[in-house]
């Protein structure tokens, strides 16, 4: 179980809005079986907290991937989300062979402002004799897990990685008194040189290039749950600095983004040097005490040589919205983005937790198509300022944020029951109250719908899952979205209401069966997150033993120079 407040692990920067980014990797997160169950079906505990800790301070879940008790989340100020594009995650299994999620990593990739970035979270073998194996073990997964489109398909083929999770690396030749001795004598630097990662770098090839800060604190393992003491039990394991956080850089510059290869070259060698990472701070939180590890954090500067700063989408929208005919939104798109006919443009309340914790929707219908309307009945009912974005479906993320509409409800909004008639925007119909049970979602995403007219076997594809292709583009995994019912909320017109009436249907349906695509039983549910059958075979054969969280690789990234 999380502690109540892990604001302490983000530190000042993030509380005063001057980190841009960030970044928090866990280990063996809620791993008894009952945990397991519950996760495979509705969000972990983790991601609920670091949401509802972040997204006050105007920071937005960009990216997720879990594989079991290995947890990876993105975390980003709003205003930054159109700079971030081509999201995918990936995890590879190391456990048993290859079998099992215990162990092994899960990564989150995206271009930041036209440079690739690739985050890395890993939880490698135990115990001191598997060092082999733990390098084994990096170099697969350095091997499995590949990219779709770019130039950066692979993990060291991004301009920065970021490396960290519980590594598992120990303290060679020393025993646990000498160990003890040292640490308690704060002659820390006596030990790095027997530090199993510090000798690998300087053996293995496969850690060529990577860079970590000074370990100036204790090390995070193996401590008494509830204590800062070190392990007291009959094992008494000796104490090591298995949490890590490490980094490295791609040796040859990106190339600026441009469509003529002349002036590529000639721009790339003209700003020159490739991008800068500063490490600011690294750090242990020892005043955390839920786990036998304690988690570690870094504050991280990175400097781009250029940056792309103009949107793909621009809109161009009312300030103030009092009555329906301001829901007509108009965009620019720019030239050369591909669009998708599952591209969407979202209604967000702002301090939204996820591209996918939208109030309203709509299909951004037709390549030329440069306006949406949102149906009258699925307006914002509450007096507050909200945000617009177009989803790119292609790209995985929010490539167009406009500035805040106050939105203010005129009477005309308010309907006490909505009309079958609906805007060009959908295609629609009405539903009884029973076929609404049966249909009723399990997430924000629009659910499958039948026509009006003839159309009782069409159903849409859900804009928040992707298209039903070999290699489909990851989404957010493991996260509960369905809408929390305010009091006094009961006609809201979220996706994922039981009480609507009406639902958007894609310009292109496809036939798909009449359950939520977010369902767990779904072959799509987003972000290969763990099914109900891998959860039931976790329940048979998962370790029995009290749940233990490694909160390890909370990192931070400041503002690119």
């Amino acid at each position: 179980v999380p502690p109540d407040d892990i604001t302490a692990l983000f530190g000042p920067n993030v509380s005063d809005g001057s980190v841009d980014m960030c970044v928090i990797g866990l280990q063996e997160v809620n791993s008894m079986i009952n945990k397991r169950l519950k996760d495979a079906l509705f969000s972990d505990q983790w991601s609920e907290l670091c949401m509802d800790t972040l997204s006050p301070l105007g920071y937005v879940l960009v990216a997720s991937q879990r594989m079991q008790g290995v947890l990876l989340l993105v975390f980003s100020k709003s205003v930054h989300l159109p700079f971030l594009r081509g999201v995918q995650t990936q995890k590879t299994r190391t456990g048993l062979g290859g079998y099992w999620g215990n162990k092994g990593g899960v990564s989150a990739r995206m271009t930041v402002f036209g440079h690739p970035l690739c985050f890395l979270n890993c939880h490698l073998p135990a115990h001191m004799r598997n060092l082999e194996q733990r390098m084994e073990d990096f170099e697969s997964i350095l091997q499995q897990q590949q990219f779709e489109g770019g130039a950066a398909t692979g993990v060291l083929d991004h301009d920065v990685v970021f490396w960290f999770g519980d590594l598992n690396f120990r303290i060679e030749d020393y025993d646990i008194h000498v160990v003890k001795c040292t640490v308690d004598s704060n002659k820390l630097p006596l030990l790095w040189e027997r530090d199993q990662l510090n000798m690998a770098k300087n053996t293995e090839s496969i850690l060529d290039g990577f860079m970590e800060g000074a370990l100036k604190f204790p090390p995070t393992y193996k401590f008494d749950v509830g204590t800062n003491t070190y392990d007291t039990s009959a094992k008494k394991r000796k104490p090591a600095w298995t949490d890590r956080i490490l980094w490295r850089l791609r040796r040859t510059v990106s190339p600026v983004p441009t469509h003529n290869a002349a002036l590529q070259r000639g721009l790339t060698s003209w700003l020159g040097g490739a991008t800068k990472v500063t490490q600011q701070t690294y750090e242990s939180h020892m005043g955390f005490t839920i786990s036998d590890h304690k988690p570690v954090s870094a504050l991280f500067s990175l400097h781009f040589p250029f940056k792309v700063e103009i949107p793909l989408v621009e809109f161009q929208v009312n300030k103030e919205w009092s009555q329906v005919s301001d829901a007509s939104v108009r965009f620019s798109v720019s030239s050369g983005f591909q669009r998708s006919s599952w591209d969407w443009v979202a209604l967000y309340k702002l301090g939204f937790r996820h591209h996918k914790d939208y109030q309203a929707y709509v299909w951004a219908k037709g390549e030329h198509a440069t306006q949406v309307t949102f149906p009258e009945e699925d307006l914002p009912r509450e007096d507050c300022e909200y945000l617009l974005g177009y989803f790119s479906h292609n790209m995985n993320s929010i490539v167009g944020l406009s500035t805040p509409v106050q939105v203010t409800p005129a009477q005309s909004f308010v309907l006490s029951d909505p009309p079958i008639g609906r805007s060009d925007s959908s295609d629609v119909s009405s539903e009884d109250d029973s076929t609404l049970v049966l249909l009723a979602p399990n997430s924000r995403s629009p659910s499958p719908k039948t026509g009006k007219h003839h159309q009782r076997h069409r159903h849409s594809r859900s804009p928040a899952v992707p298209a039903l292709t070999s290699n489909p583009l990851p989404s957010l995994q493991s996260l509960s979205l369905c809408p929390r019912p305010k009091e006094g909320q009961a006609s809201s017109r979220s996706p994922c209401s039981t009480a609507k009436k009406e639902r958007l249907v894609s310009p292109n349906t496809v036939p798909s069966p009449s359950i939520s695509p977010l369902s767990p039983r779904s072959p799509v549910s987003p972000g290969g997150g763990v099914s109900v059958p891998e959860a039931l075979i976790a329940a048979i054969i998962g370790e029995h033993r009290p749940a233990q969280v490694s909160p390890t690789g909370i990192k931070q990234i400041g503002k690119p120079g």
